[in-house]
């Protein structure tokens, strides 16, 4: 399956990104995985985004979409992925289409993760990251672990881009550049939308029955 993940900061994505990895044999491709491992390497491509990320600019939509498709490119991706963090604009969307369509490998889903805005809030306010490890926990997570790592021990702590005033920032951000991705997709027939506010196992059945329904209509239809 080749699929794109969607949804508010906070919604789950990446929590359901290793989830539909793990349960589909195929890589999470991570966008923010992907800037830290080229600017460690010494690839032209690297060299590129280093000089805008050093500057304090955005990496222009151009590189990001030929990072991606590098990524892609790659053995373990042949089969399929689930992409978390691209593409966060229509112009990035339309772009990974194309390049997709190209090489006769179309997506065949964009799974949007629905939650509301206030609960997006929340889970990222209450959001604590181990000092030690750098694992992430949620709100329930930390109460019952008062406060240490389940899985080492340490100290979890708030980053200082999890605070409430910071992700009411981050949220309306998302609504201006990135929320019209969704729209796109529902346009192009290939948006699959489930409720996020459930427990992590109903999300994952939710999305893995959207899915399976899809590739049965697409099949039907002899699309895709």
């Amino acid at each position: 399956m080749r699929l794109v993940l969607l949804g508010l900061p906070g919604a789950g994505k990446g929590t359901q990104g290793e989830l539909l990895a793990q349960r589909l044999g195929i890589p999470r491709i991570s966008t923010g995985d992907m800037f830290r491992a080229v600017l460690r390497s010494d690839t032209p491509l690297g060299r590129q985004v280093k000089e805008y990320v050093e500057r304090g600019e955005l990496v222009p939509d151009h590189l990001t979409v030929a990072l991606v498709e590098e990524r892609l490119a790659q053995a373990d991706a042949r089969t399929g992925f689930v992409l978390d963090g691209f593409p966060r604009t229509v112009p990035q969307a339309q772009a990974l289409d194309q390049k997709l369509a190209a090489a006769g490998r179309p997506l065949h889903a964009a799974v949007y993760i629905h939650v509301p805005p206030d609960e997006a809030i929340r889970r990222i306010a209450g959001r604590r990251v181990c000092a030690q490890c750098g694992a992430t926990y949620g709100r329930e997570q930390v109460e019952k672990g008062r406060g240490r790592c389940p899985e080492c021990g340490g100290p979890l702590v708030q980053r200082p881009d999890d605070s409430e005033e910071t992700a009411r920032r981050r949220l309306q951000v998302y609504m201006d550049q990135t929320h019209p991705v969704v729209e796109y997709y529902r346009r192009e027939g290939v948006l699959v939308e489930v409720d996020g506010q459930q427990a992590i196992p109903d999300v994952l059945a939710d999305i893995l029955a959207a899915l399976s329904a899809r590739r049965q209509d697409v099949g039907a239809s002899g699309g895709r």
